[in-house]
């Protein structure tokens, strides 16, 4: 097979060109086997030949399967002038595929030969041989099983020979059979065959593999007789002419007439249908008979039925089973009990309207299907003549009697029969009531019904329920007829819906009489209320309001309110709760002039509803309660004021308020005066007001007889001795460091004398500074003035000269900046030019 088109590679991104003519017989490919087994090695070889002397010499010879270039082929040069190559595929797994044998030549990849390789398995042994004589066709069909496939095109033969005794010896073949493509069964015509003799038959599988031969089959044709199915039927009437009784079907059959000559016995199966069991089988069928009764079915139920039929007593095979028959099984009278109850009205003096209810109860599982009832009535003047009342599918029926007409019948029918008749005696009521009627609500679709037991004890009770007033409907009531009459109570399920008004009715019935009807109202569960009273405002003040509500009456369907709850809001909420019976509530400690928003809540069990809104505003202070108000809220202030005050004054911690001023008759100068730091600065901002003459000098004289000084002379030269025991204090004018060494402080015992500047009136520029004559001291206890010999703070000098302490040096050290003290601020010193002011 020459290059014969064009291929596309996957692996390799070339163009494959259809071969020139010239190129066409250069190559061809050899193969060891072209069917191998799948799995197994293929080799291949390609020649090319010492004609195609327009290829290149050193071109590479490739191997293609399928669309894959396969690796691993030999190149050589052979003495003849051709090439060849060779490659072997060691594993063959397509059933089907291609090899080409290729060069690249002009810029692509060109097929110079390719085959066709094919691979599987040698046929398997066929198996389950069998064979049957088919009368019909007068033939011996054989059947097998042909195995897995094995991907080759296999052959099959039904291969037999004629033979003797157990078919230890063939005599002389039998024509081979050849089933059709794809069939495993075959047939031998009956020209062939040697009736009542041993015969060996198999069947041979071969295909290129290989061959196999199944297991040899040794029979006698006539020992293997299938019949064919017989004809399945139904018989309207059985032989002795009577109705099939319920649940029985009457079935008939007949053979084929290839097969009336062969004795045979047969089998049925049946099941419902729709099929909603397994088969049902019957093998009891007699030989000989064509016909069968087959009863213990369900009435009135669609039934499926086959048959099939076997050579009897003689060896044969089974007939396929007989199309289906489907048929019904006759009805059943209806088995129930029919309970009734009735209305009458009167419609003159010698007619009355009844109007007559049943239910049918069936007394077993299958009591058969109800086609439609029948009311009848015996007239007194002929009671063997039925009249016809009703005759209806439905539960009720409505029809007219004289007057004095005590009893009708009722029965339900159907093709199979009627029931029994059930006897309807209108009854009079004069037994005795019932007592203590109650209903209570077990969930939200039923209700439990009870009473008290009446005696004497009744048969039964007729009870029924449906929609009370304002719903309530004859026609849709439902009932029932409790049969045992011991019971003082019954759950009611049937038409019961939760948020309804029910009405029961329970009625004894005895022997021969009713007692009378009972009536009670009940919920299986009753709603929330619809909507809550309204509110309104009664009174409103300027801290108060007073609003009041209607109660609602019961509704019905609608659980009782529990309890109210009235809400009102401004920008706080507020709420409380009141009992039902209440119908007003009071707002107390609400602002004035502000707007409130006030709405009421009802509560039952079964939920809570708001009202609407009420929305309401408090009046505003008049002018004098708001005068009274600014009043009162001043007198508040006042008194706190005041009591601050108090407390400040009285308090004897330090008081931030202002500066603490020690008392001078419990303190000293020297344990007042602040200790100064070293390197500390004072600053006097105070001193440099120009407005503020500055104190150079004060001094303390102690006045003797009365003598003029140095300082009452007009000598201003400053050269003149100080009078004795004089303690001089400087302060100067200008703002200074103080000195960097500290200064010993004077002990806290020494006492400061009240000082007092004179100046005379005639001599401005003179001014005297004298000692009082008061015995009070500055700072220190209740001692007199001291005198000058108990002054200490005067020092002798080694000239026995008094000195005064350096200005520059003690007087700031001693003292610190007497700007602290409060009495010096407020001293002048007037008369000297000199001394400035202070």
């Amino acid at each position: 097979m020459a290059g014969l088109g064009t291929w596309s590679l996957t692996t390799v991104p070339l163009i494959i060109l259809l071969l020139p003519g010239s190129l066409a017989a250069c190559g061809q490919i050899s193969l060891s086997e072209s069917i191998v087994r799948l799995g197994n090695p293929v080799t291949a070889s390609c020649v090319i030949s010492q004609n195609c002397n327009h290829l290149d010499s050193e071109l590479e010879i490739l191997w293609k399967l399928e669309s894959e270039l396969q690796p691993g082929g030999s190149q050589q040069h052979l003495p003849d002038g051709t090439r060849l190559s060779t490659i072997t595929i060691p594993h063959l797994n397509h059933i089907h595929a291609h090899l080409s044998c290729c060069v690249y030549w002009a810029n692509s990849l060109q097929i110079l030969d390719q085959v066709e390789l094919q691979a599987g398995y040698p046929p398997p042994t066929p198996s389950s041989l069998s064979c049957f004589m088919n009368v019909t066709i007068n033939s011996l069909v054989c059947q097998w099983e042909p195995g897995p496939d094995p991907y080759l095109p296999t052959n099959f033969t039904l291969k037999s020979f004629k033979s003797q005794g157990q078919c230890q010896t063939q005599k002389e073949p039998i024509q081979d059979c050849v089933p059709k493509p794809r069939q495993t069964h075959c047939s031998i015509p009956r020209e062939h065959l040697l009736l009542y003799q041993n015969m060996s038959v198999w069947v041979q599988a071969e295909n290129a593999l290989g061959t196999s031969l199944s297991q040899q089959l040794c029979l006698d044709p006539m020992d293997h007789v299938k019949v064919e199915p017989p004809t399945l039927g139904a018989l309207s009437l059985r032989p002795e002419m009577l109705p099939t009784p319920p649940g029985c079907l009457w079935l008939q059959w007949k053979s084929r007439q290839t097969s009336t000559f062969i004795t045979q016995k047969c089998e049925l199966r049946y099941q419902p249908w729709p099929a909603a069991a397994d088969w049902a089988l019957v093998t009891s069928l007699p030989s000989g008979t064509l016909n069968h009764e087959l009863c213990g079915l369900l009435p009135a139920t669609a039934y499926v039925l086959q048959m099939r039929c076997i050579r009897w007593p003689l060896l044969g095979h089974w007939s396929d089973w007989s199309p289906p028959l489907e048929l019904n099984t006759t009805e059943r009278a209806p088995i129930l009990r029919l309970d009734t109850r009735w209305r009458q009205r009167r419609l003159d003096s010698r007619t009355v309207e009844v109007q007559l209810f049943w239910k049918p109860v069936p007394l077993q599982e299958e009591s058969g299907r109800i086609q439609g009832y029948l009311v009848s009535w015996r007239p007194a003047s002929r009671p063997q003549a039925a009249l016809n009342l009703c005759n209806t599918t439905e539960l009720s029926c409505a029809f007219q009697l004289p007057s004095d007409t005590q009893e009708v019948t009722l029965v339900a029918y159907n093709t199979g029969g009627t029931s029994h008749s059930t006897s309807v005696v209108f009854m009079e009521s004069k037994g005795p009531p019932l007592a203590r009627l109650h209903a209570v609500s077990q969930d939200p679709h039923s209700l439990w019904i009870g009473w008290a037991l009446p005696r004497p004890q009744p048969w039964g009770y007729m009870i029924e329920w449906g929609l009370g007033p304002p719903n309530s409907s004859s026609s849709n009531k439902t009932w029932r007829i409790e049969h045992n009459g011991s019971i003082s109570g019954t759950l009611l399920q049937e038409n019961i819906k939760p948020f309804e008004l029910y009405e029961i009715t329970v009625t004894a019935l005895y022997q021969d009489t009713m007692g009378p009807s009972q009536n009670i109202y009940a919920y299986s569960q009753e709603k929330g209320p619809t909507h809550a009273p309204e509110l309104r405002l009664k009174h409103v003040g300027k801290t108060w309001a007073r609003v009041e509500w209607t109660p609602k009456a019961p509704e019905l369907g609608k659980s009782p309110i529990t309890h109210y709850t009235i809400f009102w809001t401004n920008t706080q909420s507020f709420s409380t709760i009141l009992n039902a019976s209440s119908s007003s509530f009071v707002l107390h400690e609400l602002e004035p002039a502000s707007l409130y928003h006030v709405h009421l809540m009802a509560t039952s069990q079964a939920g809570a509803t708001n009202s609407t809104g009420l929305t309401l505003m408090t009046l505003a202070l008049d002018e004098y309660e708001l005068y009274l108000l600014l009043s009162l809220f001043g007198l508040l202030l006042l008194l706190f004021s005041f009591c601050g005050v108090v407390w400040l004054c009285s308090s004897p911690r330090k008081n931030h308020l202002w500066p603490s001023v020690p008392d001078p008759a419990h303190s000293s100068l020297s344990a007042w005066v602040p200790s100064v730091m070293a390197e500390e600065v004072f600053q006097l901002p105070s001193l440099r007001d120009p407005g503020i003459p500055p104190i150079t000098k004060i001094t303390v004289l102690e006045e003797e007889e009365k003598k003029p000084g140095c300082w009452e002379m007009s000598d201003s030269s400053g050269t003149c001795d100080l009078p004795t025991l004089v303690q001089a204090y400087v302060l100067q004018g200008e703002s200074r460091e103080a000195s960097t060494q500290p200064q010993p402080l004077s002990s806290t015992n020494d006492q400061v004398l009240y000082g007092r500047v004179l100046g005379s009136p005639t001599s401005p520029e003179t001014e005297h500074y004298i000692r009082c004559n008061s015995t009070q001291p500055l700072l220190g206890g209740l001692t007199p003035s001291p005198k000058s010999y108990e002054n200490l703070w005067f020092q002798t000098s080694p000239l026995g000269n008094l000195a005064s302490p350096s200005p520059s040096q003690e007087d700031d050290s001693v003292f610190g900046p007497l700007i602290d003290f409060p009495l010096l601020q407020g001293l002048r010193v007037h008369g000297v030019e000199g001394m400035g002011g202070f």
